[in-house]
């Protein structure tokens, strides 16, 4: 695919050079800076001094300076010239001699330094010798199968190495070591240092003209067998893929990325970078191709040619105006050596941009992607295309001149709808990509508010997401925008993002009570109160808690009981102006209540007490209105003997006097026991509610956390109370039985032979028996183990006392190991490891050890 690369422009005319001697042929070429220099046939060397210039039309032109011409009066053709310019001298092959003359006055050098004998050569571009007042020639020898290496000097010139090759050599290019060689057969690398070869290809001098070029440090350009331009480093590999030129090429150049290639009717230039052939230009008669300093000079045998190199910019808008984007950014990317770092960066990034916008117009949404990502896109350049998008207070002006040639979207889609959604989908994508990221610096505002309209536009589920998270949507824009697309939920969120709650909950009630239409959210309500009850604004708490304990008292007093803790810490929401605030609502002021003693745990009595006046309240009002063995009945009651049960801050008498005249007897029994008047409450349990498990588990939960004689106690007030002879009868006997049997361990054995009637067999209390013979022998083999113990310890104190002779040092300033308090009596407990405690610590160590090893789990022993 062609594309303008280069310009042919006139240098040298005809007339300048040779003016009326029509034999006059030119051989070679030099440049140097503005210096051109030609050879000629007759022995002539020519100096022009060659200036570039613009015309009107931007037009590169090149003004020619004939500067002087000498004769070297050799009569023969002069081969090749190469300008030394650091020792101000032309290297001259003329007649198989090197000779040195002055660059500027083209005078012979005469101090006789010459080399005979040559039949070609060139200059080391990379020289290894480290002086910069010396030229490193490689020169092909008439000798057969020699290369000498030569050092030029301002005034003289030295051969230091000859080098034997395996057949003759034609051409030869050098780089630092590295000979690069055209021999009969083949093309080869040679290490002049090391003396080391590396065969490349055949080829056959003899048939087709050899060309090698150096391009690069240690690279060359051969020209291969079958049309091919071949590339090949010093370590004899090809880094790049081959171009295809001519069969009949005769010269060759590289200015880079191209390679241009000369053969009998035309120019032809081949991209390095992808090996397409890019343009060709006719050109007839040439015979000489030479790059010098990035300019290619074509000479006919009469007049002298620049091929001038187009600016790769325009090279590149000229791809991109042939929507040959993949080309144009090829291009730029090997454009890069060429073009100073901080003009190659915006220059590049443009062209990404601009490829971006092709790739976009041509529905390629993962290319643009790529392409904007790279080229750091101004994102409200891809914004704008789309109306509306953009805030109205955006001051973002396109990009001039323009990326594109868009109007906005409906130009780039011709109105077709489908077409106009893949772009919507597009953006969405991209702009959620890109929004946390450094490209939305300092455009957040316009990237989010963008996005929002999208979403909701297109009822995007990821509308609320952006929402819920930090965003910058401008209300200002983003407001009327969700209200035209029916997105009141959204919107509530929006208000909320910009601190403006009341309006938020407002809009969210409307919708609750039908007055707006938005199904976003089916739980609302439960949302507004979950809302209202995280809410810092106490005034706006208690102006939406009436609706909300309106509409359903169980859900909206979470308003109150799912606040954070820390606010009540900080004086900010009071319990009690939340009880007094929510007296007119049963249900919610219980539930509140609930909130503060079970789970909270708050010990206040008038919570405690206001809580099971509530419970009271509502199990006698049920008891009234329902079955007695209803369920709501059933789970009041639980409810109200659990809180009995288990809070000891309620005022018992008070709740006592509600209940004393009912049948709530249960009840009643637990605060008879609250009271410690655990007669009455056994007497109820037995006598009116003959529960006689009910009477167990009251003597078992009335003595937790206390100790044994407690326990004890309670139980044989129970046994007592089945006992009782006023009342006997045959279950309350059975019952008796049943508690001794079960409960052995806890009952005074002597005590209960004392009560027993003495008609009872034997059988009847043989569980009891055992046990408490059990429970005795334990006790008693447990007391003789401490008695032990102890007589044990004191022998072994007895011991150690008698072993310890030194004086005990007690004073006031010296404290005790068991209680840390100093001593203020001079006795003391001095252990056989010397550590002083209080006599009365070390009593009480004793005692505690000696219990805890008595009364440990005696149900477990037998």
């Amino acid at each position: 695919m062609s594309v303008k690369a280069f310009e042919l422009v006139p240098a040298v005319e005809r007339a300048l050079l040779m003016g009326d001697k029509a034999q006059i042929n030119i051989e070679c070429i030099e440049c140097c800076g503005k210096n051109m220099y030609v050879g000629t046939n007759d022995c002539f060397i020519y100096h022009f001094l060659l200036e570039e210039k613009t015309t009107s039309k931007e037009k590169l032109t090149f003004s020619v300076r004939k500067q002087q011409h000498k004769y070297l009066g050799l009569k023969k053709p002069v081969s090749e010239l190469k300008a030394a310019s650091a020792l101000n001298r032309l290297i001259v092959l003329c007649d198989n001699t090197i000779m040195l003359v002055n660059m500027l006055n083209l005078d012979p050098v005469q101090s006789g330094a010459k080399i005979k004998g040559v039949v070609t050569f060139t200059v080391n571009e990379n020289p290894v010798n480290g002086d910069p007042f010396c030229v490193e020639l490689g020169v092909i020898s008439v000798k057969r199968r020699t290369i000498q290496i030569c050092m030029v000097y301002e005034d003289r010139v030295q051969i230091v190495k000859e080098l034997a090759t395996p057949e003759q050599p034609s051409a030869v290019r050098l780089d630092g070591y590295f000979l690069c060689l055209a021999l009969t057969t083949q093309y080869i690398i040679v290490n002049y240092s090391t003396g080391a070869s590396q065969d490349l290809f055949p080829f056959d001098t003899e048939e087709k003209k050899p060309i090698v070029k150096r391009i690069g440090r240690e690279e060359f350009l051969l020209a291969g067998p079958g049309g091919l331009g071949m590339f090949a480093t010093a370590a004899g590999i090809s880094q790049r893929a081959p171009v295809h030129w001519s069969e009949n090429v005769i010269g060759a150049a590289i200015c880079f990325p191209y390679v241009v290639a000369l053969d009998e009717g035309f120019v032809t230039v081949h991209s390095m970078l992808d090996q397409q052939l890019k343009q060709t230009l006719p050109f007839r008669d040439g015979h000489i191709m030479q790059d010098f300093e990035g300019k290619v000079i074509l000479a006919t045998m009469k007049e002298v040619y620049v091929l001038v190199p187009l600016p790769l910019e325009r090279q590149i808008l000229d791809l991109l105006a042939s929507q040959r984007v993949e080309e144009a950014i090829v291009l730029a990317e090997g454009a890069q050596r060429n073009i100073p770092k901080e003009k190659f960066l915006v220059m590049y990034r443009r062209i990404l941009q601009q490829a971006g916008f092709m790739q976009f117009g041509q529905l390629q949404f993962l290319e643009a992607k790529d392409s904007f990502s790279k080229g750091q896109l101004d994102v409200r350049e891809l914004i704008s295309l789309y109306p509306l998008l953009l805030p109205s207070t955006s001051t973002f002006t396109r990009s001039h001149p323009p990326l594109h040639e868009f109007a906005d979207l409906n130009h780039l889609t011709q109105g077709d709808q489908e077409k106009i959604t893949k772009c919507k989908r597009f953006l969405i994508s991209y702009l959620k990509e890109i929004r946390s990221t450094e490209v939305a610096n300092g455009y957040k505002e316009d990237v989010d508010t963008a996005l929002l309209k999208l979403y909701a536009e297109a009822d995007h589920e990821s509308l609320l997401d952006l929402l819920v998270s930090e965003n910058f949507c401008l209300l200002v824009d983003s407001a009327p925008w969700l209200e035209k697309h029916k997105k009141y939920f959204a919107l509530g969120l929006l208000y909320h993002c910009n601190s403006q709650d009341d309006a938020a909950v407002q809009l969210w009630v409307r919708i609750v009570k039908g007055e707006l239409q938005d199904t976003t959210r089916p739980d609302l309500y439960e949302y507004v109160v979950d809302f209202l009850s995280f809410c810092s604004s106490q005034e706006l708490v208690w102006k939406y808690a009436d609706w909300a304990l309106q509409k359903n008292q169980k859900v909206g007093v979470q308003i109150f009981t799912r606040r954070p803790v820390d606010e009540e810490k900080a004086g900010k929401l009071n319990p009690d102006d939340v009880i007094k605030y929510l007296h007119k609502y049963s249900q919610a002021v219980t539930q509140y209540l609930e909130h503060l003693v079970l789970d909270r745990k708050i010990q206040k009595e008038k919570f405690h007490t206001h809580l099971a006046v509530l419970y009271l309240d509502e199990v006698l009002q049920l008891h009234s209105q329902s079955d007695q063995h209803s369920e709501e009945l059933s789970t009041a009651r639980a409810k109200l003997r659990s809180l009995l049960q288990q809070s000891c801050l309620y005022r018992v008498q008070l709740v006592l006097g509600k209940i004393k005249d009912t049948d709530l007897n249960l009840e009643c029994a637990i605060l008879y026991g609250k009271l410690e008047e655990h007669e009455k409450a056994l007497h109820i349990l037995v006598h009116q509610l003959k529960d006689f498990q009910a009477a167990e588990d009251y003597c078992s939960w009335n003595s937790e956390g206390r100790d044994l004689s407690y326990r004890q106690k309670l139980f044989h007030m129970l046994l007592a109370v089945y006992m009782d002879p006023t009342v006997a009868n045959d279950t309350l006997v059975m019952a008796a039985v049943d508690l001794l049997n079960n409960h052995a361990e806890v009952f005074d054995a002597v005590q209960v032979l004392r009560l027993v009637p003495g008609n009872w067999s034997i059988q009847l209390l043989c569980p009891f028996l055992r046990g408490a013979m059990r429970e005795n022998m334990h006790s008693k083999q447990m007391s003789q183990v401490a008695l032990g113990l102890a007589k044990s310890e004191n022998a072994i104190y007895k011991h150690e006392k008698l072993k310890y002779k030194g004086l005990i040092n007690l004073s006031e300033k010296k404290g005790c190991q068991l209680c840390h308090n100093t001593f203020s009596e001079p006795e003391c407990v001095c252990y056989p490891n010397g550590i002083l405690v209080h006599i009365h610590c070390a009593v009480k160590r004793n005692r505690d050890s000696a219990s805890k090893q008595h009364f440990t789990h005696p149900e477990n022993h037998t």
